[in-house]
């Protein structure tokens, strides 16, 4: 059985910056800084599709 999703696997953090991007990384700290980089840059996206 074959699976679509698990082709490459990345060993280190990363993140997507859209739905194509392969990943990209980034380094973990905490739980909490994650979570303010995750929405500062929600934020960072909806203020420049509002442009």
């Amino acid at each position: 059985m074959k699976f679509k999703f698990a082709r490459r696997r990345l060993s280190d953090d990363h993140r997507h910056r859209t739905a194509s991007d392969k990943g990209v990384p980034c380094a973990f700290e905490s739980a909490s800084g994650l979570l303010e980089d995750f929405f500062s840059e929600v934020d960072r996206v909806i203020k420049e599709a509002q442009q």
